[in-house]
C-alpha cells in the first residue's frame, strides 16, 4: 500500500465533445444536458449552447447550476458578460 499523499478531490470532468486537433471548449464541463432515453452529456458552456440550440430533444439537467446555464445562454445569444 502506498503512503503517497493523493488529492481527494478529483479533477473537473472534461467536455465530452472536446476535439484534440481544434479545441473549441471554453473550460471544464459544467453543464449537464439530458437527451433521449435519459442519456446525459457533460459539456462546456460553448458546446452545451451548440447542442441546446440544434437538438430540441436535449434539456438542462437539475444537476446544472444556474451560473452554468447563464453561461450557456451568453454563448448561445451573444451576451456581453
Amino acid at each position: 500500500m502506498s503512503t503517497a499523499n493523493r488529492s481527494r478531490k478529483s479533477p473537473p470532468p472534461r467536455c465530452e465533445l472536446r476535439e484534440e486537433e481544434h479545441p473549441t471548449c471554453v473550460g471544464a464541463a459544467e453543464v449537464v444536458l439530458v437527451g433521449p432515453e435519459e442519456r446525459e452529456l457533460r459539456l462546456c458552456a460553448a458546446h452545451a449552447a451548440a447542442v441546446w440550440l440544434t437538438e430540441p430533444t436535449f434539456r438542462f439537467s437539475a444537476k446544472t447550476r444556474p451560473e452554468a446555464i447563464a453561461a450557456v445562454m451568453r454563448q448561445a445569444f451573444g451576451g456581453s458578460r
